[in-house]
Order: C-alpha cells, then sequence, then structure tokens
C-alpha cells in the first residue's frame, strides 16, 4: 500500500492525543491491501490501547541505529497500557511476516526506582516476525518471541533497558536469529541493584538452530539463562557476546541433549552455572572470564552433559577468599584444553567425588598447577605448564 502514514489517519504525535484508533486504522488498512508500511514520521504518540501488526505490514519509524539519545527525538510510540499486570496482552503483537522497525518505545508512567510490572512489550506469534533498529527505553519485558510459536525470527539493532526480562525465546522449531543486541542501565542507573536481584538479560527455551551474535548485557542476575518449559530444551550457537558485572553470566538448566549450546569469542563477568538436570553439551571457546567482588567459582558444573573450554582464560576468581577453585566440577564430563589461569595464588581445577572422567591438557597455570581430583575416575592431567 502507498503512502501509508499515519498522520493520514489522524494520529496527532503531540504526546497528549491518544493515537491508538489512528494508528489501528493505517494498520488496518495496510493489512487490508495485502500487506506494506506504515509510516511513523517523527513524533511523540501517545497510545492508551494497544496495537497488532497485520501480517506482511511494517511499521516502521525514522530511527536508523540503536543509541540511548534519541528518545522524543525520532518516532517515539509513549505505552501507557498493561500497567501493574505483568501477564497481560503486549503493546506491540506481531503476525506472521510483520515487522516493527526504527521506532522508540517509551514508558512514561514507569518507576525509576522500584518498576511497575507490566506485559511484553513486543510478542511475536508466526514465522518471520522482526524487529529491527529499535529503542525500548524502559519495558519491563521487551520482546517475546516464546509464548507462541515464531519461527525464523529476526531480531537485529535493539537497544533498551529490560528491567525484569530482556529477550525470550520459545517453540521456535526452524532457525532463529537475534543479532546487535545491547541491554543496559542508560535511562535509570539507580535500577541496577534491581536487575542484579531480579531481571535475566536473555531467555531461551526450545529453540532448534538459534544464532546469536553480537549480543550483550550488564547489570543482571542472570545474564543468559537456558531452560526447558512445557516444549523442550533449545539448541543455541552464540557469537561475540557476553554478559558484564553481574552475579551469574550463563545459568544452563538445560539444553538440547543432542547439540546443546556453544559460546565462542565471548566473554563473562561473572559465573557459570550448569545445573543437575542437563543431559546436553555446553561449549566455550576462546572465551574470556574475570571476576566481580563477590566472584568465588567461575564455573560451576554438574549434570551429564559433557562441558568443555577450550583456548579460555580466566582471572580474578575465589574474591574472598574461600579456596574457591576456577572451576569445580561435579558433572558427567568436563574438557579444559589450551586454556591460562592467570591468579596465582588460588587453586585452578577441583574434580569432585562425583565427577566423571575429565581432561585437563596443555593448560598455562600462573604460580603453578594447583588441580585437585578427589574421586576414583579416570583421568587426563598432563602437559600443564606453571607460569
Amino acid at each position: 500500500m502507498d503512502d501509508c502514514n499515519v498522520r493520514r489517519f489522524g494520529a496527532a504525535g503531540d504526546g497528549v492525543s491518544d493515537d491508538t484508533a489512528a494508528f489501528a486504522r493505517a494498520l488496518d488498512a495496510a493489512g487490508a491491501a495485502g500487506g506494506g508500511v506504515v509510516q511513523v514520521p517523527t513524533g511523540n504518540y501517545a497510545l492508551r490501547g494497544r496495537l497488532a501488526i497485520p501480517e506482511n505490514v511494517t511499521l516502521e519509524g525514522v530511527f536508523r541505529a540503536p543509541t540511548a539519545r534519541t528518545q522524543y527525538k525520532g518516532s517515539t510510540l509513549l505505552a501507557y497500557a498493561g500497567a501493574g499486570d505483568e501477564d497481560g496482552e503486549p503493546f506491540l503483537f506481531l503476525h506472521a511476516n510483520s515487522v516493527v522497525k526504527g521506532l522508540t518505545v517509551f514508558y512514561p508512567e514507569q518507576d525509576r526506582t522500584r518498576p511497575h510490572p507490566y506485559p511484553w512489550c513486543i510478542r511475536g506469534h508466526g514465522d518471520n516476525c522482526s524487529v529491527l533498529d529499535v529503542l525500548l527505553v524502559n519495558p519491563y519485558q521487551a520482546v517475546d518471541f516464546g509464548t507462541l510459536p515464531s519461527g525464523r525470527h529476526l531480531v537485529r539493532g535493539l537497544y533498551a533497558q529490560p528491567l525484569h526480562k530482556g529477550l525470550f525465546v520459545d517453540q521456535c522449531y526452524d532457525v532463529g536469529r537475534i543479532e546487535d543486541v545491547h541491554f543496559w542501565p542508560f535511562w535509570s542507573e539507580s535500577l541496577r541493584s534491581w536487575t542484579e536481584t531480579s531481571a535475566i538479560g536473555f531467555i531461551f527455551g526450545r529453540t532448534d538452530w538459534e544464532y546469536v551474535v553480537n549480543c550483550f548485557c550488564i547489570f543482571y542476575r542472570t545474564g543468559f539463562l537456558f531452560r526447558e518449559f512445557d516444549h523442550g530444551p533449545g539448541n543455541v550457537l552464540l557469537l561475540n557476546s557476553g554478559s558484564d558485572i553481574g552475579p551469574r553470566a550463563v545459568h544452563v538448566e538445560k539444553v538440547m541433549a543432542h547439540a546443546g549450546i556453544a559460546f565462542s569469542n565471548c566473554q563473562f563477568m561473572a559465573g557459570i552455572e550448569v545445573s543437575p538436570e542437563n543431559e546436553g553439551p555446553v561449549k566455550f571457546n576462546n572465551c574470556g572470564f574475570w571476576g566481580t567482588d563477590g566472584t568465588g567459582f567461575h564455573a560451576d558444573i554438574r549434570g551429564t552433559g559433557a562441558v568443555s573450554f577450550h583456548q579460555c582464560h580466566f582471572t580474578h576468581w575465589d574474591r574472598k577468599e574461600a579456596g574457591q577453585p576456577a572451576i569445580r566440577c561435579a558433572g558427567r564430563a568436563l574438557s579444559v584444553i589450551g586454556c591460562e589461569f592467570m591468579d596465582a595464588t588460588h587453586r585452578q581445577v577441583v574434580l569432585e567425588e562425583e565427577s566423571g572422567p575429565a581432561i585437563l591438557t596443555g593448560n598455562r597455570m600462573a604460580g603453578g598447577v594447583r588441580i585437585e581430583a578427589k574421586g576414583s575416575a579416570m583421568h587426563i592431567i598432563r602437559d600443564n605448564l606453571p607460569g
């Protein structure tokens, strides 16, 4: 549909008038025409209700590059609906092949000190939903591609300060893609303690071959969570990503048994936890680990899934001098190959009595090799160099 502009359908963009009906008319017109782009010019659009983006329709503003400094300077949607109802209907609902692009969403009534619950800001249902070049200033929950099936979704260029949950993926039965996502406290630094105790950056359930590239979060209780919901665990490949300054960077409750997850060229500050129920492989390749003031273990490993660290480096663990090693293993299988442990006074690896066979070879360990194997399992521990 040509020249479908929300202003033509009555949107004021003055930050006061309720523009929900005007947006709905524009979106319905584009949907009835078989698809198209609904343009949102520069302005502040108060929306007291919710919007559904029809199939094959794009709701597009003027925003082109994520930054914290564009609030009220581009196409800004002021979201009011759903305060106090975490499980309510989302603010923006995407159908198959629909897109939100170039928009800013701001919740004017959100509290900077103790957040009010709100429903998800964006939810997808159907294949090929996309979120492109979007700024979500202060959503309680940002993007939901998990409550309903949403295969082949694409999230690219998302910038946000999610206050409770950042991005949720589940029921993705064909490759999903998440690229260039940045979660950090640009709206309210005072909420750092809140997010460190109550918030999760990225949540992955069942997804078949999810690609995650250049994704980052800071000050979250859990940076990356992998969990089995009602539809099984997932398979995720993560590249050039990381979780900074939080108590737990990665929590693996359960991943797909035959595929699992792999982190490559990633960085964590701090804490990797693999739970007893996990059955799938967890791999860290060329990753860096360093600690916060409260860091004990860098990795605490349980479960029957194999866990591996290749060409990684570890520093600043056991910050409270409690005798905790960088890696503690009580799981079935561990490989640590070609890694560097940079702290000269702390133990590097402890294999607990319940640990299965481990391979620890070719590592460089500052201050000397301090590996402890407590059980009777057969291990390969050799060619580890001090210094």
